[in-house]
């Protein structure tokens, strides 16, 4: 997977959209226009700030089915979509809860988004909706037919949920990448909002062999300087909101002061190692001007 030609970075910073709840959801409001407002101004704060990509998730129709949502959830995420792309114009990734990854795969290929996320692609873990198994067979299948070249972002032993067993980490990589065909991994600590261990990440990244490794929860511009060291990008969202609090909207300030951070960090590491520094994000935001 080539950050660089997807992110115009190697080391990007994916800002997350939380969809108010969708249709069907046991929260749903009703409104689908208030769902769409709050996601224009969630990806107008995220792309303002200097984020590489975005990520849009269901993360608000909790509790979860473990599998197949409901069409009206595929058909709302659709739309929102199309519209952040007639808003910004970053890369952007589709995650629909809990596991639904044909359906991430159908709303990626038709809307031309570039990358899903993807639970629980190989193995099974127990998790607050049951035993998710992954299905690496049927989504790459799927892909294939398709036609599509919408890369896999794929988590080890994801969070809010525990292996059957007592895995490796360094297996549980390399069978990701080398059995499930992910893209890259992603690896997060035990919670929304709990970041994964440098010694995780270290042993991650040398699994991964080259394969891109995601931080996906509990980064903040605080301990970013440290776990960027054993990574190649991060998917960030409970720090960028307001008060640092899950259920409000993201602050462009917050934005802002990590994704200076994440440049500090990443400019700081290259000099060190001796590697020639390019810039983290563009200077200017990346928002189609007539739509703002």
């Amino acid at each position: 997977m080539d950050l660089n030609q997807i992110f115009a970075t190697a080391n990007p910073i994916i800002g997350v959209v939380h969809l108010l709840p969708l249709p069907t959801s046991p929260r749903w409001g009703g409104s689908l226009k208030a769902v769409i407002d709050r996601a224009e101004r969630e990806a107008t704060a995220l792309a303002s700030g200097g984020v590489n990509g975005i990520i849009v998730e269901n993360f608000f129709d909790a509790p979860f089915p473990k599998d197949c949502v409901d069409p009206a959830v595929v058909s709302a995420m659709s739309i929102v979509v199309q519209r952040l792309q007639n808003l910004v114009t970053l890369p952007i990734g589709i995650n629909v809860l809990r596991n639904d990854a044909q359906s991430a795969m159908a709303i990626a290929t038709c809307a031309q988004a570039q990358f899903i996320r993807v639970n629980v692609l190989t193995g099974v873990m127990a998790t607050d909706q049951g035993l998710i198994e992954g299905q690496a067979h049927q989504l790459l299948r799927y892909r294939r037919e398709l036609g599509s070249d919408v890369k896999i972002l794929a988590d080890v032993l994801v969070k809010h949920a525990r292996p059957l067993g007592s895995p490796n980490l360094t297996t549980a990589v390399q069978e990701t990448i080398d059995r499930g065909l992910a893209d890259g991994v992603i690896l997060s600590g035990w919670a929304t909002g709990s970041p994964p261990s440098l010694e995780d990440l270290e042993l991650a990244s040398a699994a991964a062999n080259g394969t891109p490794v995601f931080i996906g929860s509990g980064a903040n511009w605080e301990n970013i300087p440290q776990l960027i060291q054993a990574a190649d990008g991060v998917i960030v969202s409970s720090s960028l909101k307001r008060h640092g609090n899950i259920e409000q909207p993201i602050d462009p300030i917050r934005v802002s002061q990590f994704v200076e951070a994440m440049q500090r960090s990443i400019s700081s590491r290259d000099q060190i190692q001796g590697k020639s520094v390019s810039p983290t994000v563009s200077q200017t935001p990346d928002l189609k001007k007539s739509k703002i």
